[in-house]
Protein backbone atom coordinates (compact mmCIF):
# COMPACT_ATOMS: atom_id res chain seq x y z
CA UNK A 1 0.00 0.00 0.00
CA UNK A 2 1.52 3.69 -0.71
CA UNK A 3 0.86 6.32 1.41
CA UNK A 4 -0.52 9.15 -1.08
CA UNK A 5 -1.02 12.76 0.46
CA UNK A 6 -4.37 13.86 1.78
CA UNK A 7 -6.94 15.11 -0.36
CA UNK A 8 -8.44 18.98 0.79
CA UNK A 9 -11.79 19.04 0.73
CA UNK A 10 -11.41 22.62 1.49
CA UNK A 11 -10.27 24.39 -2.28
CA UNK A 12 -9.57 27.52 0.13
CA UNK A 13 -6.09 24.92 1.54
CA UNK A 14 -4.91 26.01 -1.62
CA UNK A 15 -3.78 29.19 -0.39
CA UNK A 16 -2.29 28.22 2.74
CA UNK A 17 -0.06 26.02 2.02
CA UNK A 18 -0.82 22.36 0.51
CA UNK A 19 -1.99 22.21 -2.92
CA UNK A 20 -5.05 20.02 -3.68
CA UNK A 21 -4.21 16.99 -5.44
CA UNK A 22 -7.03 17.61 -7.84
CA UNK A 23 -7.96 20.11 -10.49
CA UNK A 24 -10.13 22.86 -9.57
CA UNK A 25 -13.35 24.15 -10.76
CA UNK A 26 -14.51 27.57 -11.31
CA UNK A 27 -16.74 26.93 -7.97
CA UNK A 28 -13.32 26.38 -6.09
CA UNK A 29 -11.86 29.55 -7.47
CA UNK A 30 -14.87 31.51 -6.42
CA UNK A 31 -15.22 30.42 -3.11
CA UNK A 32 -11.32 30.58 -2.21
CA UNK A 33 -11.53 33.72 -3.35
CA UNK A 34 -14.68 35.00 -2.01
CA UNK A 35 -16.27 36.02 -5.35
CA UNK A 36 -18.73 34.99 -7.35
CA UNK A 37 -18.45 32.65 -9.67
CA UNK A 38 -19.35 34.86 -12.63
CA UNK A 39 -15.98 37.09 -11.49
CA UNK A 40 -13.60 34.29 -12.24
CA UNK A 41 -15.68 33.88 -15.54
CA UNK A 42 -15.40 37.38 -16.54
CA UNK A 43 -11.29 36.95 -15.36
CA UNK A 44 -11.41 34.48 -18.22
CA UNK A 45 -12.47 36.29 -20.57
CA UNK A 46 -10.63 39.46 -19.61
CA UNK A 47 -7.84 37.22 -19.70
CA UNK A 48 -6.74 38.44 -16.08
CA UNK A 49 -7.03 35.51 -13.99
CA UNK A 50 -5.33 32.24 -13.50
CA UNK A 51 -4.97 30.26 -16.63
CA UNK A 52 -7.26 27.92 -17.20
CA UNK A 53 -8.20 24.79 -18.97
CA UNK A 54 -10.87 22.58 -20.71
CA UNK A 55 -11.06 18.97 -19.79
CA UNK A 56 -13.92 18.62 -22.44
CA UNK A 57 -16.62 20.61 -21.87
CA UNK A 58 -15.10 21.60 -17.94
CA UNK A 59 -12.42 24.70 -17.18
CA UNK A 60 -10.66 23.57 -14.61
CA UNK A 61 -8.13 25.45 -13.27
CA UNK A 62 -4.13 23.98 -12.37
CA UNK A 63 -3.68 24.71 -8.29
CA UNK A 64 0.28 25.36 -8.20
CA UNK A 65 -0.58 27.87 -11.05
CA UNK A 66 -3.54 29.87 -8.80
CA UNK A 67 -1.43 29.81 -5.90
CA UNK A 68 1.45 31.46 -8.16
CA UNK A 69 -1.43 33.87 -9.97
CA UNK A 70 -2.67 34.70 -6.51
CA UNK A 71 1.06 35.29 -5.11
CA UNK A 72 1.91 37.88 -8.32
CA UNK A 73 -1.21 39.48 -7.38
CA UNK A 74 -0.03 40.25 -3.71
CA UNK A 75 3.30 40.88 -5.09
CA UNK A 76 1.59 44.14 -7.37
CA UNK A 77 -0.55 45.30 -5.02
CA UNK A 78 2.90 45.39 -2.26
CA UNK A 79 4.66 47.21 -5.11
Amino acid sequence: MSARAPVHNDPRATLRGGLPDRYLTPDDLAEMFGVPKETVYAWRKKRTGPPGFRVGKHLRYDPAAVHAWAAQQMANEAA
